[in-house]
């Protein structure tokens, strides 16, 4: 079995093993770990975009949102017709969990695909316009939506959610990424993000990469916006906005662009950093904020980059 393969497997089962103990844990605790989780999956997926394929996405909590509220919609108002009982048995609260969360996925890699179709032909900051424009719609239309709650959100979502599931989904979004970027087919993310007029001479269909990469990362977007949903069990509007988008693209950037395990260690980092600034709660946002600054300053490549750049070539006389 191949490693990527054994390393997932041995991942769900640790995920499991954990899972046995998770009563046990400080709520607390559980809380912020369930938080790295959900970040690491929007971070390692936005990286497959910003990182990968060279593009620049402000687009990601929108996709979010979209999983987050589908997810929701499909526990609160369709589920509920398949339990037997109040809440019904396990393994329907199960299956009917990961129907949500795939009804999410499949609904933000809809709306990644409409997003992506006109706007991926564009580069640099008019992409990252187009797609921040895209992420403030669909804010807006679940905000004067009434069916999802308007304003107020939706309240009352199943607590489905589990350390089990996140880190699952972790596990698999990983997984899924790093097999993707290694593989024959992968090659055309990178050949499109180092140099996107070459790829194109060669053959190279780049709008078609920049889509597909597009469509995957808002997917797993959308994964982790019903994860999300189903541990806060309430979400609004105005949990997905621009500020959001911006928190995870510094995740990437931070990790190094194009780096999974630099991303994945930037998610968690990110993730503590807040909590760790907690007694200090007046001051904690400007710390935070002014040690990005000086880590960007100091780390441009990314803080847990260390490939060695290559070696400019000496002209001989």
């Amino acid at each position: 079995m191949p490693k990527p393969h054994l390393a997932l497997v041995a991942a769900l089962l640790i995920a499991l093993g954990i899972s046995q103990f998770s009563s046990s844990f400080d709520p607390y605790f559980l809380d912020v770990l369930i938080g790295i989780g959900i970040n690491i999956i929007l971070a390692v997926s936005l990286n497959l975009v910003n990182g990968y394929t060279g593009q620049f996405s402000l687009g990601h909590a929108g996709f979010m949102s979209v999983g987050a509220y589908f997810s929701a919609a499909v526990s609160l108002f369709i589920a509920p017709q398949f339990l037997s009982g109040a809440s019904g048995t396990p393994l329907q609260q199960g299956g009917l969990f990961v129907t949500a969360l795939l009804t999410g996925g499949l609904c933000a890699a809809f709306a990644g695909l409409l997003v992506g179709v006109p706007s991926l032909r564009l580069k640099g900051d008019y992409l990252a316009l187009v797609t921040l424009g895209f992420g403030e719609i669909i804010r807006v239309f679940f905000q004067n939506v009434e069916k999802f709650g308007g304003a107020l959100g939706l309240n009352g979502i199943p607590a489905y959610t589990s350390i089990f599931w996140v880190i699952a989904f972790v596990a698999l979004t990983i997984f899924v990424v790093t097999c993707l970027v290694n593989s024959t087919y992968g090659r055309g993310f990178l050949a499109t993000h180092d140099d996107e007029i070459a790829s194109e001479a060669v053959g190279l269909d780049t709008t078609r990469y920049k889509i597909v990469a597009f469509v995957i990362g808002a997917f797993f977007a959308g994964i982790a916006g019903g994860l999300y949903g189903h541990f806060k069990l309430t979400i609004t509007p105005t949990g997905f906005d621009f500020t959001k988008s911006i928190e995870i693209v510094v995740m990437v950037i931070l990790g190094g662009m194009g780096n999974t395990l630099g991303v994945v260690l930037a998610a968690v980092l990110l993730t503590l950093l807040p909590e760790l600034l907690r007694p200090i709660a007046e001051y904690r946002m400007i710390i935070y904020s002014l040690l990005l600054i000086v880590l960007m300053l100091v780390r441009p490549q990314g803080l847990f980059n260390f490939q060695r750049s290559p070696a400019k070539k000496s002209s001989s006389p």
